[in-house]
């Protein structure tokens, strides 16, 4: 696989991987095109609707400087469901069934024909099921591309990040980056987080506040 490809994962699920991927994309772009891609999404409402404008595929285009469009969408995100559920789950709700394989080959075949960097947001945490059988970490395994992990700043964070880590090295996985996504009403700093995680990984450790530019040394691991 492209050594100029990410896959941004989470430590758990509404933590800021969004945020982070749409930050990253954007200092991305300041140097040149960029391909940001959130393959599987749930709780999407049409396209027509204005709700979509809340969604994480919306907020990935608007990031690349991209219209809204049936085709832009569908390239983005070839996978959407309407419940707020695992993808699974909402994909069972209307009728169909997700399968890993499928999942992996559209992603290799993103990566191999584009000669742009690419950011692949996965979803929720690292053991969400995405199909019948498979997590967001076997979609990460079977793929083999770098990961940048994407942490809250809630209590608990830490404990979460660093066995998300932990496990992501078991698993043989490259992680380039950890992130602590700054998470709304912590009673602890974001800034003391990323340092108590910091102390305990080999990668760099970076703080965001929701909003906030990605900081450059983030963008160049790609």
């Amino acid at each position: 696989m492209s050594s100029r490809s990410l896959f941004v994962a989470g430590a758990g699920t509404e933590i800021g991987k969004t945020y982070v991927t749409a930050a990253l994309t954007r200092r991305l772009r300041e140097r040149g095109p960029v391909l940001a891609l959130k393959p599987l999404a749930s709780g999407v409402a049409p396209v027509t609707h204005p709700a979509f404008g809340e969604s994480d595929t919306a907020r990935l285009l608007d990031a690349q400087g991209l219209a809204v469009t049936e085709d832009a969408v569908a390239a983005c995100s070839p996978w959407r469901f309407a419940a707020p559920l695992a993808p699974n789950q909402a994909a069972a709700i209307e009728g169909y069934s997700l399968h890993l394989d499928e999942i992996v080959g559209w992603c290799r075949s993103r990566v191999a024909s584009s000669p742009h960097p690419i950011v692949i947001e996965g979803v929720g945490g690292l053991m969400s099921p995405i199909t019948e059988e498979a997590t967001g970490l076997d979609w990460i395994e079977a793929l083999a591309i770098p990961v940048v992990l994407v942490s809250g700043s809630y209590l608990g964070s830490i404990s979460h990040a660093l066995t998300a880590a932990e496990v992501l090295r078991l698993r043989g996985q490259v992680v380039k980056a950890v992130v602590v996504s700054e998470s709304e009403g912590a009673p602890t700093p974001p800034q003391t987080v990323a340092a108590e995680i910091r102390r305990r990984v080999s990668c760099p450790v970076f703080c965001m506040k929701r909003g906030e530019p990605a900081p450059d040394a983030l963008a160049d691991l790609l």
